[in-house]
């Protein structure tokens, strides 16, 4: 038989937008091998790999490139797929055992919320070359456990940005995030996310991108809820929780298609 596989459009509520990811229900053990192939020949910014167990399931993501310790938005279309293909039933919560420990997800009203680790940005200088190659001069530099991370003075700034991407491949980082306070009433901050060293020029919405900008932005602004929109041109909304060393990520999500891995 072959791999049941879906593609699911994640932090949205309609399809084409969001952060579409693949998400392939294995029913054994596969090599790393195999599964950066399919990643490679699906062409998503992340393919996720969901394998039964008897606690829960293992998950785990995979760019074109590479394996990931921790992404957000296929997560959220692992729970998606699991509760919306009657694998498990609404009212269950869903726990991932993963390269970032367990995490679980439930549904909260509409939307499916995943409890993740915060990785909070510390002060970092810049590598060499990163600000040439987006044109930008931020109000504060740093680095997460996963990231690069600059502060820019405008919502305008973050939107505006058309990064060397040929530049950014030659730094060592798996990605930077740009981010500013938002303009709009409707939400606190914006982001965009860029990783073209993972093989994704910019990701639409990085979900793990927000451990981050979670607690930075609860800090500056002093609250423990915000909602956060991804500026990238699929855009995504993103609802965040902080929780002590835990940030509780939000969204809603999409299947798009329903196929088979031969």
């Amino acid at each position: 038989m072959g791999v049941r596989c879906l593609q699911i459009d994640a932090f949205t509520d309609r399809p084409f937008s969001g952060n579409p990811a693949a998400v392939c229900l294995i029913e054994q053990q596969r090599d790393a091998q195999w599964m950066q192939s399919v990643a490679s020949e699906m062409n998503l910014s992340e393919t996720a790999f969901i394998r039964s167990m008897e606690d829960g399931f293992e998950l785990r993501w995979f760019t074109p490139a590479y394996e990931v310790e921790l992404c957000g938005h296929a997560t959220l279309a692992s729970a998606h797929a699991l509760w919306s293909e009657g694998i498990v039933d609404q009212s269950q919560p869903i726990h991932f055992h993963t390269k970032s420990g367990i995490l679980v997800c439930t549904l909260r009203g509409k939307l499916i919320e995943m409890d993740f680790p915060a990785t909070p940005a510390q002060t970092d200088k810049p590598p060499a070359g990163l600000l040439d190659a987006l044109g930008v001069h931020p109000i504060f530099t740093g680095k997460s456990k996963f990231d690069r991370f600059l502060v820019v003075d405008s919502e305008a700034t973050v939107r505006s940005l058309k990064p060397d991407f040929a530049a950014l491949r030659q730094i060592a980082m798996r990605g930077v995030i740009v981010t500013s306070k938002s303009d709009n009433a409707r939400y606190d901050f914006v982001s965009r996310y860029f990783a073209p060293g993972a093989g994704v020029d910019e990701d639409p919405v990085t979900g793990s991108a927000h451990c981050c900008l979670g607690p930075y932005w609860s800090e500056q602004l002093g609250k423990s809820e915000l909602t956060a929109f991804q500026a990238s041109d699929r855009g995504g909304v993103v609802h965040v929780r902080i929780s002590g060393d835990r940030v509780l990520l939000g969204g809603r999500a999409v299947t798009v298609l329903r196929g088979e891995l031969v």
